[in-house]
């Protein structure tokens, strides 16, 4: 596997709700387009399954197929395996922050992937930075979303 076509990220989103609703947030894939910009259509296949088309600042769509592989809502863990354009693993890490009463969460995102669609393969070297950027301005903007969804009111919702 060539290490330019290789990708681990790390995401750490600090957000000030408990960590069960944020973690209902997270579990629940086919809402994020309601909140994740980037998310652009998630279609379940099946309870544990489904696809996604993500696309962020570059013109490009990812298009993937999710795969639930591990959902603990009590150890707050969220894991799915990711085939298609990208091939490989995501995972959510849902804890209290400030102490369990806080009332606040930090959700940590860690993948694991590697570049499958022929045109990101083509660009790998050269573009690996802006496809570093890009992913770094999309979880940016999750976490505004997902923050912003948590404090409206339930009937915006």
């Amino acid at each position: 596997m060539p290490r330019w076509t290789h990708y681990r990220f790390r995401s750490v989103w600090d957000l000030d709700a408990p960590p069960a609703r944020v973690y209902s947030l997270l579990a629940d894939p086919g809402h994020y387009p309601g909140w994740w910009p980037q998310v652009r259509r998630v279609t379940p296949a099946d309870e544990r399954s489904g696809t996604a088309v993500i696309r962020s600042v570059l013109p490009y769509e990812i298009h993937v197929t999710l795969t639930g592989l591990l959902r603990d809502p009590g150890r707050g863990l969220l894991e799915v395996a990711l085939g298609g354009d990208l091939d490989g693993w995501a995972r959510w890490t849902v804890r209290p922050r400030g102490g369990p009463d806080s009332g606040r969460t930090r959700a940590l995102y860690e993948q694991e992937v590697e570049v499958r669609a022929p045109l990101l393969r083509r660009f790998a070297l050269a573009g690996r930075p802006v496809l570093r950027l890009n992913h770094a301005l999309m979880m940016r903007a999750g976490r505004r979303g997902l923050a912003a969804r948590l404090t409206a009111p339930p009937e915006a919702v």
